[in-house]
């Protein structure tokens, strides 16, 4: 992969990659309208980089987000396993089934 295709057009959007997007969403690294189409993988690292950092601070456990960015956390996600099924994803089944 030269490129990231993007959140949108990422095959269901539970990947790493479509969880750096959303993540980046979620501390404020990116707007919402920015899905990363076309970024290259440094692009993407330092992203991941990003929001790594970010994460640390709350033990990588959204139950320790502050309560304004553990709801906006819930709705992300929510709203992404739902587009996510809607495209054939099942949590059940591992990425080679």
């Amino acid at each position: 992969m030269d490129k990231y295709v993007g959140l949108n057009q990422d095959r269901h959007g539970i990947t790493q990659l479509g969880r750096v997007v959303r993540d980046g969403w979620l501390f404020g690294f990116l707007p919402e309208s920015e899905d990363c189409a076309g970024w290259n993988l440094g692009q993407m690292q330092q992203l991941m980089d990003k929001v790594d950092r970010e994460w640390d601070k709350y033990g990588n456990l959204p139950s320790r987000l502050p309560a304004e960015l553990r709801e906006r956390h819930a709705v992300l996600y929510a709203n992404a396993t739902e587009r996510a099924r809607e495209k054939g994803w099942n949590p059940e089944l591992g990425d080679d089934e």
